[in-house]
């Protein structure tokens, strides 16, 4: 595969790279570059007709490459039983071309001495995460086990680049980072991307098979639960990160909150992934010549961060608690206000918008479907005389008293309101002529039989001329038509001497 096909399937799967940071390194002369070894193997790497004896051949060229790659197939990681290899052949026949790549490619990057900066906490991350990947992938999908082993292994290896690009301004980067995920926020805002895609362009540029480079820009973003591959490798990361971290338990909790979430997809537990990687590591670490990473207790570490999880968890559900209570009261407000908006404050009764509303609907549903609907007009007489001779405050009580007295008169289901001033509109679904004259005769009788109010010791009685117009009455097109139609019989009854009730008949 030529080096323009390994770009064409990278970019298949990538984003590219911002053109200011490819121009940069295009152009970068102190980019890392590999032993000649490892370029041996790579050349290999991109004719699919290459044995095993071909990459043992060229791995053989370098004594010390060859011996590392004899101890890690005597591994305890790779051994099988206790027949060793003592071969070059033997062990890139038992590590399988992926694993033979990684460790060629892991012991030569490891050897890179460009920067001065101190590399072991980058490989420290990228063992642990290379352990983890493959643990996880011998569970999910283990014929890419190896695959995942390699990639993860070399996920950090855009850092390298970075480093060669401006090793003052990323040294201050990786200073100032709080953690992998803050670093990588960082990357963005300086760079336009992060090193996991650096990293893609340095291994593409290398010449790694294309899979793996792609495999390297990819090692970020959201856990991918549909895709095991991703899942596996985008785990791996934060697994290492809370190995690392100078508050392990802390980091472990956050993961171990992580792993629940993903119980349904993850047949492996934090507590058996930690004990798997923790056996080896030791081995890894030597083979590499690296400071190892700091060894803890992870039964305790668990154990603390299971303690976090269930504080957590007594913290969420009193959160949940209040804002449940919080927000039933704020529920019981809004229906308390959306109540008052439709209720006249002195009455109690509907305003006139709410009953207007509820009116238009429920005429709307009536003619429809062919059902009956009367609207009763009521004004109190004299209402005006008995403010003037009692005073606004009697008048008021009044108006209470009359609204409890017209509640108590019509049926369950009827709405009743206030229209305005001392003028009421009853609202009666399904009723004729007949059945509102009854209603207005309730009423009528109510306020016969007894006083309002009170006034100077005097009992004080009212009388109410009352309008009826139904839907029986006349062709209405609107609800403004049925009411004026209703407000018209209660007039002539003012006109003949008030106290009684009237219905249309079509007549002003």
């Amino acid at each position: 595969m030529t080096s323009c096909e390994r770009s064409a399937v990278l970019s298949l799967h990538l984003p590219p790279l911002p053109e200011k940071i490819s121009a940069r390194l295009s152009t970068c002369n102190s980019l890392p570059s590999l032993p000649a070894a490892a370029a041996r193997v790579l050349m290999l790497a991109r004719h699919d007709e290459a044995s095993l004896i071909d990459y043992a051949e060229a791995i053989e060229k370098d004594p010390a490459l060859a011996l590392r790659l004899l101890s890690l197939a005597n591994s305890s990681y790779y051994s099988r039983g206790n027949v060793e290899s003592h071969t070059c052949r033997e062990a890139v026949s038992r590590l399988g071309l992926d694993a033979t790549l990684a460790a060629v490619m892991s012991f030569s990057l490891a050897r890179i001495s460009a920067s001065a900066l101190n590399l072991d906490p980058l490989w420290q991350r990228a063992i642990i995460a290379s352990l983890a990947s493959r643990h996880l992938a011998s569970r999910l999908c283990p014929e890419k086990a190896d695959r995942l082993f390699t990639i993860s292994l070399l996920q950090d290896i855009g850092i390298l680049a970075a480093i060669a690009l401006n090793e003052d301004d990323y040294h201050r980067l990786i200073i100032s980072a709080e953690g992998h995920d803050s670093l990588v926020a960082a990357e963005h805002t300086l760079y336009g991307c992060d090193h996991a895609l650096i990293g893609a362009w340095l291994a593409n540029s290398w010449g790694l098979p294309a899979h793996l480079s792609r495999g390297i820009g990819s090692t970020h973003g959201a856990l991918d639960t549909k895709t095991p591959e991703a899942l596996c490798l985008r785990l791996s990361g934060p697994v290492a990160d809370a190995w690392l971290s100078e508050s392990p338990a802390r980091s472990l909790f956050r993961l171990l909150h992580r792993f629940e979430t993903l119980s349904d997809v993850l047949p492996v537990s934090l507590a058996s992934l930690l004990e798997k990687v923790q056996r080896d590591l030791p081995d890894m670490v030597h083979l590499l010549d690296i400071t190892a990473p700091p060894k803890y207790d992870n039964q305790s570490l668990l154990e603390e961060a299971q303690q976090h999880l269930f504080r957590q968890a007594l913290a969420l559900t009193a959160r949940l608690d209040t804002q449940e209570a919080e927000l039933e009261a704020l529920h019981q407000r809004q229906t308390e206000l959306e109540q008052r908006s439709r209720r006249d404050e002195l009455t109690g009764l509907a305003n006139r918008a709410w009953i207007e509303s509820q009116l238009k609907e429920r005429f709307r549903l009536c003619k429809e479907q062919g059902r009956n609907l009367s609207v009763v007009f009521i004004d109190i007489d004299h209402f005006k005389r008995l403010n003037d001779c009692y005073g606004h405050l009697l008048g008021d009580q009044v108006l209470e008293s009359f609204a409890a007295a017209l509640q108590e008169s019509i049926r369950e289901g009827d709405l009743a309101g206030r229209y305005g001033g001392e003028e009421f509109l009853v609202v009666l679904p399904d009723e004729q002529e007949e059945g509102a004259m009854a209603m207005a005769s309730r009423l009528t009788q109510r306020l016969t039989s007894r006083p309002l109010v009170h006034a100077e010791g005097m009992p004080i009685h009212v009388s109410v001329s009352i309008g009826i117009a139904c839907l029986e009455h006349a062709d209405f097109c609107s609800v403004r038509e049925l009411i004026d139609a209703a407000d018209q019989s209660m007039y002539r009854v003012k006109r003949k001497g008030r106290g009684g009730t009237a219905t249309f008949n079509g007549q002003p």
